[in-house]
């Protein structure tokens, strides 16, 4: 992914170390230290893969993320804090190409175990049109490099998470049995998941859906739909008038219903772009991290709000 993204100033940076990481396991406490739990420390880049830590390392793994909940994870610079944290940790969960300061880190950090979700998984290009008839005709695939959002399809998602759980089982072998079974139990759960949405999506009115930014393309590849965005993959650049036309044109022709926006980045596109094409607006999350917004607690509770939201958007038959 280009580094085009808004970054948040240095007060709100010393801010956010000030106040300490928010640890998302349930079995770490809220700003604890990482290093002093006992337990094998586990550094993640942002909500998905804290959420894979969590689920994978289960009782044995105390997780604290870099990204706070409600921050555009694209805009994280961390801290010096967060840094000295992830040097003390006995691995690093992240993604790689998405967080530029985290990949810096990472890379100058003599943490053992370095786990980058994007070599567990295939990646593809992606441009503001992804699915469906979207390949004859989308003159933007490319410009953006690789797509990162692979936790948005359940399959890649899995795949990401049998990569974890060999990474655990060898940085922490004393309880390899145990993440290995829990690695398990998760991909069962994701596999469920994707039965789902296949089901849940195999017989639509409609196949086109538009969104403020390509945050699920390989969602729509999976499951036979094309995927509209607005903003390509930078969630927070200005689309081209001549863009907007062309969405409403789209709409038009496609019988598109809904634009979606999204939870942690503002809706006065996708709103102005709905009401000049007479649409509707509702929200489709990319699932960056949860909030007091999301529909949901955690990753599985969101992608079934996602997924109703798109039967509803799409006209289920």
């Amino acid at each position: 992914m280009n580094a085009r993204r808004r970054l948040i100033s240095g007060t709100a940076v010393a801010a956010a170390g000030a106040l300490g990481i928010g640890a998302l396991s349930a079995c770490s406490s809220s700003g604890a230290a990482s290093g002093h739990t006992g337990k094998y420390e586990v550094v993640a880049s942002f909500y998905p893969m804290a959420f894979l830590a969590e689920q994978i390392g289960g009782k044995y793994v105390h997780v604290t993320s870099l990204t706070q909940p409600g921050q555009e994870p694209h805009d994280l610079e961390i801290s010096a804090k967060q840094t000295a944290q992830l040097q003390e940790s006995d691995a690093v969960l992240y993604l790689r190409n998405l967080q530029p300061s985290v990949d810096d880190a990472v890379a100058q950090s003599e943490i053992r175990t370095k786990i980058d979700a994007s070599s567990l998984t295939s990646l593809e290009a992606h441009g503001n049109e992804v699915g469906g008839h979207a390949a004859a005709h989308d003159t933007q695939k490319g410009e953006s490099g690789k797509d990162p959002h692979i936790w948005l399809d359940p399959v890649r998602y899995a795949e990401v998470a049998k990569g974890v759980g060999q990474a655990f089982e060898k940085g922490d072998p004393k309880h390899a049995d145990a993440y290995r079974a829990n690695t398990d139990a998760l991909v069962k759960k994701l596999d469920a998941l994707n039965t789902r949405y296949a089901q849940g999506l195999k017989n639509t009115k409609g196949k086109v859906f538009v969104t403020t930014h390509a945050a699920f393309g390989y969602l729509a590849e999976r499951y036979g739909l094309t995927e509209e965005a607005i903003n390509g993959l930078d969630p927070e650049s200005e689309p081209s008038a001549a863009r907007v036309r062309d969405l409403e044109r789209m709409a038009k022709a496609d019988g598109v219903t809904t634009v979606f926006y999204e939870t942690l980045v503002s809706d006065k596109t996708a709103k102005t772009v709905a009401q000049d094409a007479n649409l509707k607006t509702d929200v489709l999350d990319p699932i960056e991290g949860i909030t007091a917004k999301s529909r949901g607690s955690d990753y599985f509770q969101v992608m079934d709000s996602n997924l109703k939201a798109l039967q509803t958007a799409l006209e289920t038959k």
